[in-house]
């Protein structure tokens, strides 16, 4: 079994390193990739403890926007200390405190809540809103961590916040990467696309070097990942795929490639044969 869409406790998924790699095993999964949001602490942590029977892959997942609309794109089998790379790193950092400094400014306005101690803890790696969540219960603004997201962290807008994905497919290819669309459909919680967005979005990420799509994904039917399938072929796009896993956060299984029940193969993920010839070169 393969799954390359795997978050840990580095970004916003509860499965330390330890955890994931027991959980893979007991799945039956041999190949995988760490993918968390914006950091690479993940997959540092967890590369020297892979065992020798299991293919581990580098992965990063950046939240990006077009002008079309915001966007994923995973990165695979880059190499993290390359310099555009770790610019890059580094701008989503900051992007990220930026949000993070709108959300309190938006809670103080609108709430009278203020929470600037609060600020240095938040900023660091690891889920924010999970952490500022859980100062809102503790101050007594809410009843559990799900309420105090509801309340005060969602109405708050802040997809203007984000890379521009031609940014982060640029990096991740300098740093000798495959950049991904990932989930282009949305994720869980996300609005479908229609065909012109998607048209029109497919072709600023291509044009700006896109490799990959996510075909597979655990919240597609067969219809859409058909049409995925069938695009990627057309614009002789690699295949990816993975679960969006996040631990005991979401009810999301590890391996789970789709939402109809069907086992997807390594050789079905295009990807994989092509980052292990990037390996033997």
């Amino acid at each position: 079994m393969i799954d390359l869409h795997i978050h840990t406790c580095a970004s916003d998924g509860t499965d330390d390193t330890r955890s994931l790699l027991e959980r893979l095993r007991k799945a039956g999964i041999k190949t995988f990739a760490v993918s968390d949001h914006d950091t690479v602490d993940g997959i540092s942590s967890i590369e020297p403890l892979v065992p020798e029977d299991m293919m581990f892959i580098r992965g990063i997942e950046f939240g990006c926007i077009t002008e079309v609309r915001n966007c994923h794109i995973l990165g695979y089998g880059f190499t993290p200390v390359a310099k555009a790379f770790v610019r890059i790193l580094e701008k989503a950092c900051q992007k990220k405190q930026e949000v993070i400094h709108r959300h309190i400014g938006f809670i103080a306005s609108q709430y009278g809540i203020k929470l600037e101690e609060e600020l240095i803890q938040l900023c660091g790696n690891g889920d924010w809103k999970q952490r500022l969540g859980e100062i809102l219960v503790s101050m007594g603004k809410a009843d559990d961590i799900k309420m105090a997201i509801e309340k005060y962290i969602k109405p708050c807008q802040t997809n203007d916040i984000r890379l521009d994905a031609r940014e982060a497919i640029e990096a991740i290819l300098a740093a000798g990467g495959i950049p991904v669309w990932a989930h282009p459909y949305g994720g869980y919680g996300k609005r479908d696309m229609d065909d012109e967005e998607f048209n029109k979005q497919l072709h600023i990420l291509m044009d700006a070097g896109l490799q990959g799509l996510e075909c597979y994904y655990s919240a597609f039917d067969q219809e859409q990942v058909e049409k995925l399938l069938a695009t990627a072929q057309k614009h002789k796009l690699l295949v990816s795929g993975g679960s969006d896993y996040h631990g005991d956060r979401k009810n999301i299984q590890l391996g789970t490639l789709n939402a109809y029940g069907k086992i997807v193969t390594e050789e079905e993920l295009t990807i994989v044969d092509a980052l292990k010839q990037r390996q033997n070169r």
